[in-house]
This record gives C-alpha cells, structure tokens and sequence, in this order.
C-alpha cells in the first residue's frame, strides 16, 4: 500500500520489518508490576537505535527525598500522583515533537490510575479525559515473576503487592479500552523482539 513503509532500524535483523501508516508517530507503552524487567527491555530497543522515554517516577521519589520524605507516594499518594501527571503529561508531549516513527514508554499515564486504585485513593479529577487527550496507540505488559524481582531504594513492594498492582494495571488499561499484550518471560532480548514482531502489521 502506498499509504505504508517499512521501518528497520539500525542495528537489528533485517528481517524484523516495522510497518506503520506515514506520517502517525507510534506511542508504544511498556508497563507492568515493579520489578518484572520493562526498563531492561527499554535498554535493549534503545541499543536497536529506538526512542525510549524513561520511567519517572523513581524522579519524583527522589525528589521527595531530597525535602525529607522517605516514601511520597505512600505518605501522600494523591500528590504523589498530581506530580507524576504533570512530569508524564510533558513526557508526552516531548515524544511528539520528537521525529521518530516509533517512540516507546516505561510506563504510561494510566499507571497513575492503577497505582492510586492499588494505593486504595481515588482517582484524580477528570482522569478518563485526560487519557483521551495524551493516548497511545499500544499497550505490552511484563507479568509478575519471582525469579527476577528485586527490592531496591526505590522499590518497597513485596512480591505480593507487585503481583497486586499489576492486576490493577491490566484492569485500568481495559477499561479505558486499551487491548494489553502480555510479553512472554525470556531473556531481555527475546522479550523486546517479541515488541517488534507484534507491531508488524
């Protein structure tokens, strides 16, 4: 079709083809429960030469450190949230100015939601709106796996509660009508070349 072209990055197999309209830059979302290996498959499409947008809120837990607060989203979860909207909202924009074809995300704004229905708060003022107005066009989900998770600095959740959250992930982006494609487990490579071929075409 005219109205196509193939993309192949730099640096991958030639015969992983990426087609996509002209002209419709490609919002990709990657998201999941805390430790279950997204932001090591960000790393790997970054070494195929894609535009990957970091996850950012581990930003705002340390910028609350900084004033003294140990843990913001659990003292505060609903001004935890209005922060991380705001930094999330200009990620967006920020992919649209950019000129890449494909640009993808550690997380997406409706993550926000998940996490203040994990955290048991409501949600935040005309939040299906503002989905409506910063979209993305798909949705790939890590699942829970123990054998990977790891607790850190930033990460405080048991293994249980990653597993819980990541219920209310898949839950919010259905029903703000997302389709969400569960990434098998594998090693990060087979993980992002999975991404790749569910976006051909």
């Amino acid at each position: 079709m005219d109205s196509q072209k193939v993309f192949a990055p730099k640096n991958q197999d030639p015969q992983i083809e990426i087609r996509y309209f002209c002209g419709m830059q490609q919002k990709i979302v990657i998201t999941g429960g805390p430790g279950t290996g997204k932001s090591t498959i960000l790393k790997v499409l970054e070494t195929l030469s894609y535009s990957c947008l970091p996850e950012i809120s581990r930003e705002v837990i340390l910028e609350a450190r900084e004033k003294g607060i140990a843990h913001l989203f659990y003292t505060d979860p609903l001004l935890f949230s209005k922060i991380l909207l705001k930094k999330r909202q200009a990620q967006h924009a920020e992919a649209t100015k950019k000129t890449d074809d494909l640009v993808f995300f550690d997380r997406g704004i409706p993550d926000i939601l998940a996490y203040l229905n994990f955290a048991k708060t409501s949600p935040l003022e005309n939040f299906k709106e503002l989905n409506k107005t910063f979209a993305y066009h798909k949705v790939f989900v890590t699942p829970p796996w123990e054998a990977i998770y790891r607790k850190d600095n930033e990460r405080s959740e048991t293994f249980e509660e990653a597993q819980e959250i990541h219920q209310h992930i898949c839950h919010t982006y259905a029903q703000l009508g997302y389709e969400v494609v569960e990434i098998p487990y594998g090693i990060p490579s087979e993980r992002a070349e999975f991404i790749l071929q569910n976006l051909l075409v």
